[in-house]
């Protein structure tokens, strides 16, 4: 793979708004300090802000200056240089003169439009660039979540922006699959010897895929409500994540063998329909309580703040937890059960994959008063990303085999001794060479809505809402009950 910088014009589509400023600004900062970012490359917000070039660039230094731990130093300089604004309204059609006159016609800089602004807005915005002669076949387009709504709305943005580029140069980006664990997830796996001969059925007890946020709705509450937790995070991260859990070796890592592989596992997925969303899934939402000993308040009163004092209360039926069982109905994890877990105003941070081996066949210890405890594989993606793989160990000391539980544990920035690049830093780079191994193709994407449609329709029919778990907490009670009907325990619910 060649080291030689990119030269691109990199055209963010709400590159005023959060996204950008909090995420897609700051990586190609760090990959313009890296050199891969050749002198010609340009990166062009387009907003309705009414900046011109250097309001804006006063605005990115700003925004980098307060929400960094790297300050600004001379060597950004180049990096602002870099920096462009054109006011466009990407609702309507006109307008775009402004971006036509900076941009000029197709020449040898790859052209990237990053679509950070409302999927409503994806295939206008296509449409927009493609009439006033902006694309040409080198063209690429990122399309960021939520892809749609439901199965209809993810097919027609589909569509729209098919209807102008090829699927080639569609990059559909989950952030997820950008991160250090969830790539050597793949390496772990498929590059030793250890796992793979029990990385099954026969070897495996079951999977937890966890990902618990500490912080609530807060400002997006008014986005938020409108999605929920099974829209914003299982259709997309999670599923995700399970399918690099559970997909076959891929022959290669060419551009379509992982995502063949990843798209096998959803079309496997056990269907959740009828009485089993009942029995299988669990929806809650956090309602007043403590985070850290401070107190917080609850979902409804963050949505009613958003919506401003002069309508009534909210009895918004939102999920902000979601707890779920499921199967992979193939010959390599047949009865073996996937438990994903997701929430808001949790306890504690942490995003992880959790593989809890089966226990010893025989224990050949039988003086001791319990069994060794099961190996435990824990792929932590955040905070502090890793590996940690729990054994049982010999108490040290004498008077006879004392086990007791260890872990060796691979903390990547302690041993690779630097920085770890963000996971829009390794996407972004990855747009620019082409290599859509780590996107979401349309058929994956669809196949995950029509996984996760049966779930939302059930619960629309319910008479019950969300279960009320407060703020603070691991979640409702019936998502412990979820789990240990099957004689397990959430990982973190225990002592480790």
């Amino acid at each position: 793979m060649s080291n030689a910088p990119f030269s691109a014009d990199i055209i963010v589509v709400g590159g005023t708004g959060d996204l950008a400023m909090r995420k897609l600004l700051p990586a190609l900062r760090h990959r313009d300090r890296a050199g891969q970012l050749a002198d010609d490359s340009r990166i062009i917000a387009v907003s309705r802000a009414g900046l011109d070039h250097d309001g804006y660039r006063d605005k990115v230094s700003a925004e980098l200056a307060g929400n960094s731990d790297d300050p600004l130093d001379t060597t950004d300089h180049r990096f602002l240089r870099r920096l462009h604004h054109v006011t466009i309204d990407a609702t309507g059609s006109e307008d775009w003169d402004a971006l036509v006159d900076l941009l000029g016609p197709p020449d040898h800089r790859i052209r990237v439009l990053y679509l950070a602004c409302a999927p409503t807005l994806f295939g206008s915005v296509c449409t927009g660039a493609q009439r006033n002669g902006l694309l040409d076949e080198r063209a690429r387009v990122v399309l960021e979540k939520p892809l749609g709504h439901d199965l209809a709305s993810a097919q027609r943005i589909n569509g729209e922006v098919g209807a102008v580029f090829t699927e080639e140069q569609i990059f559909r980006i989950d952030h997820y699959l950008g991160k250090e664990t969830v790539q050597n997830l793949l390496v772990l796996r498929f590059a030793n010897s250890l796992f793979e001969p029990l990385w099954n059925a026969a070897g495996i007890d079951h999977v937890q895929i966890s990902v618990a946020e500490s912080v609530g709705a807060g400002s997006r509450a008014g986005y938020y409500d409108e999605s929920g937790a099974l829209r914003d995070m299982i259709q997309n991260h999670l599923l995700q994540l399970l399918c690099l859990v559970a997909m076959e070796p891929p022959a290669t890592l060419d551009r379509e063998a992982v995502r063949d592989e990843k798209l096998k596992v959803l079309r496997a997925l056990a269907p959740i329909t009828g009485e089993d969303v009942h029995r299988h899934t669990v929806r809650g939402q956090y309602v007043a309580g403590a985070i850290h000993g401070q107190p917080v308040e609850g979902y409804r009163a963050e949505l009613d703040r958003t919506r401003g004092p002069d309508g009534p209360p909210t009895a918004s039926r939102t999920e902000t937890f979601v707890a779920l069982r499921t199967e992979v109905r193939n010959w390599r994890w047949a009865g073996v059960p996937f438990y994903l877990r997701t929430g808001k105003r949790m306890d504690r941070r942490a995003s992880e994959i959790v593989v809890q081996f089966r226990p010893v066949p025989h224990s050949m210890f039988p003086q001791l008063d319990e069994q060794a405890p099961p190996n435990r594989l824990v792929l932590r993606l955040q905070p502090d990303e890793g590996v940690r793989l729990h054994l049982a160990a010999k108490l040290p000391g004498p008077g006879g085999i004392r086990l007791h539980p260890a872990a060796l544990d691979l903390s990547f920035a302690t041993t690779f001794g630097r920085r770890l690049p963000d996971a829009y830093e390794r996407l972004l780079m990855d747009v620019l060479r082409g290599n859509p191994t780590l996107f979401m193709r349309r058929d994956e994407i669809e196949a995950a809505w029509s996984w996760v449609e049966p779930i939302l329709n059930g619960w629309g029919r319910s008479r019950h809402g969300p279960r009320p778990y407060p703020a603070g907490t691991s979640g409702p009670a019936s998502a412990t009950a979820l789990i240990e009907r099957d004689g397990r325990t959430w990982h973190g619910d225990e002592d480790d």
